[in-house]
C-alpha cells in the first residue's frame, strides 16, 4: 500500500512539474520570473519548455521541429525522450519515453535519429513529421566502446559525407601510474590512447561496427562532451575537459589558486591524425602556452612547441558540454556561424568561488573565432555565488538549434529545457 502511495505522489508531482503549469505566470515576460530566470542580451526572450523529466543531457531538433533529448537516468525504464505539443504553442504537454539505455549523446541527420549509450550507438528512422518509426528496435551501428566509469559519456556529432564522430573519453585525469595520486608518475606511453583519450570516426550507415572498423581521427584529447561540425569549414570542432588536480598531486609546483585557474578549456579545430597532447601537456591561458604536464617532467615553467594549438582558451574547470554553430537567420547577424558553449559548471574551483553554468557566445569570422567570447545566457544556477556545484539549481548541458532559428538548452539537474527567441 505504501509503494501505491508513493507512485501516486510521484505521479502527481511528475504531471505538474513537467506539464502542469507551463503555461502560468512564471513565463510572462513583464514579471519578476520573466525568461523563465535567464539573463539575455536585449531583445532575447526564454521559456521552460518543459521541466522534470529524467536528467536532460544533449538535445537534437528534426528539420521538422520535433525534439528529442537524452537523459543521463531512466525514467520508467526510459532514456530517450520526445517533446509532444498538441496545441502549438511551443510548451510540451506531454513526453513519449523510448530507449531502455542512459547516456548523453543524441543526434539528427538524413532522416535518422541517432543515440548513443556509454558503450554503443544506435539509429532510428524517421518518419516525414520527424517521429520515431519503430523505437523499440533501433539499429545497432556501433558497439563495444569502452567504459571505465570515469568520462564515460560518448557525445557524437556527424558531417556530410556519411561520417559519425565519436568521443571517447579517457578514464583518467592525467594517465598516472596511480590515478589521483601525489607525485605519481606519468606512463608514457599511455595505454589508456589506444581505446580513449580521443574522437573516433564511423560510417553513419554501417552495422554492428567496432573499434576495428572506425578510424583513430583525432588523439590526446582528455574528455570532449561538446563537439560539432562545422559547415562553414568543413571541419571538426570540439571543446575539451581540462585536467585536475595540479596542486593535489603536485604542490611543490602549483599553489591552489593557479590550480584552480589551470590548465584552460579548450577549443580545437581538428583534422584527421591530429595530436592535442593530452596528458602530456596541458594549456596555461595566462602564460599563452603548452606547458609540460608535472607527470611527465613539467614544472608550472617548461613548455613545448607540440601538438595542436586551441583555437580559442576559455578559464579552468567551467566544464564544457556542448557545442553549437548557429546556422539560423532569427538571431542578429553577429550570430551567425558563431558558436555556442554550455559550460556546466566548476566543482574544483576552490578557494576561489565555482565559475560557470551558463552558455557562452564565440564570434567566428572567415572560419575562425575572434577571441572575443562573451556570456550570452545566465542565470541557470540561481546563485550570485556558487561555492557547491550542488548549490546550483540548474546545470546547462545540451544546445540545439531548432527550425525557426531559436536555440534550445537543456539542463541535467531538474531536466529544464528552455527555448531562447529573439524578436526585433
Amino acid at each position: 500500500m505504501r509503494k501505491y502511495y508513493l507512485l501516486l505522489l510521484f505521479m502527481s508531482i511528475y504531471s505538474c512539474t513537467v506539464f502542469g503549469n507551463n503555461h502560468s505566470k512564471k513565463n510572462d515576460p513583464n514579471l519578476p520570473q520573466a525568461n523563465a530566470g535567464l539573463q539575455l542580451p536585449a531583445g532575447f526572450t526564454a521559456i521552460k519548455v518543459a521541466e522534470g523529466v529524467g536528467r536532460a543531457r544533449h538535445i537534437a531538433i528534426s528539420p521538422q521541429g520535433t525534439i528529442f533529448y537524452k537523459s543521463s537516468r531512466l525514467v520508467n525504464g526510459k532514456g530517450i525522450f520526445q517533446l509532444i505539443d498538441k496545441n502549438g504553442d511551443g510548451i510540451a504537454d506531454s513526453v513519449f519515453g523510448f530507449g531502455n539505455y542512459i547516456g548523453t549523446g543524441i543526434a539528427i541527420k538524413n532522416g535518422y535519429l541517432y543515440a548513443s549509450s556509454d558503450e554503443e550507438v544506435f539509429r532510428y528512422k524517421l518518419d516525414a513529421k520527424g517521429n520515431v518509426i519503430n523505437p523499440s528496435q533501433p539499429e545497432k551501428i556501433i558497439t563495444g566502446l569502452i567504459n571505465r566509469h570515469q568520462h564515460e559519456s560518448k557525445s557524437i556529432t556527424l558531417d556530410d559525407a556519411g561520417n559519425l564522430y565519436v568521443n571517447i573519453g579517457a578514464y583518467s585525469n592525467s594517465c598516472q601510474v596511480n590515478d589521483r595520486t601525489l607525485h605519481s608518475p606519468g606512463r608514457k606511453p599511455c595505454p589508456v590512447l589506444d581505446s580513449a583519450g580521443g574522437i573516433w570516426q564511423f560510417k553513419a550507415d554501417k552495422l554492428n561496427q567496432t573499434y576495428g572498423n572506425g578510424i583513430h581521427y583525432a588523439m590526446g584529447l582528455r574528455n570532449v562532451v561538446g563537439l560539432d561540425w562545422n559547415n562553414q569549414t568543413n571541419t571538426l570542432f570540439v571543446m575539451q575537459h581540462g585536467r585536475d588536480q595540479l596542486h593535489d598531486n603536485w604542490p611543490e609546483y602549483f599553489d591552489e589558486k593557479s590550480s584552480a585557474e589551470l590548465p584552460a578549456e579548450c577549443m580545437y579545430e581538428l583534422h584527421k591524425g591530429d595530436n592535442c597532447g593530452w596528458p602530456y601537456i596541458y594549456y596555461d591561458p595566462m602564460q599563452h602556452k603548452k606547458m609540460i604536464a608535472p607527470e611527465f617532467g613539467g614544472d608550472g615553467k617548461k613548455s613545448t612547441t607540440d601538438y595542436n594549438n586551441p583555437v580559442i582558451a576559455f578559464p579552468a574547470h567551467l566544464a564544457p558540454n556542448a557545442l553549437m554553430f548557429y546556422t539560423g537567420n532569427q538571431f542578429p547577424e553577429k550570430y551567425k556561424n558563431g558558436a555556442f558553449i554550455a559550460f556546466h559548471g566548476s566543482w574544483n574551483r576552490a578557494p576561489l568561488p565555482q565559475q560557470g553554468y551558463y552558455v557562452v557566445f564565440v564570434p567566428f569570422k572567415n572560419g575562425k573565432p575572434t577571441g572575443k567570447w562573451e556570456i550570452f545566457a545566465n542565470g541557470f544556477s540561481g546563485k550570485e555565488v556558487i561555492e557547491s556545484t550542488r548549490q546550483a539549481d540548474h546545470r546547462p548541458c545540451g544546445l540545439a538549434q531548432a527550425p525557426d532559428g531559436s536555440l534550445y538548452v537543456t539542463d541535467d539537474v531538474k531536466g529544464t529545457i528552455y527555448k531562447i527567441s529573439y524578436k526585433k
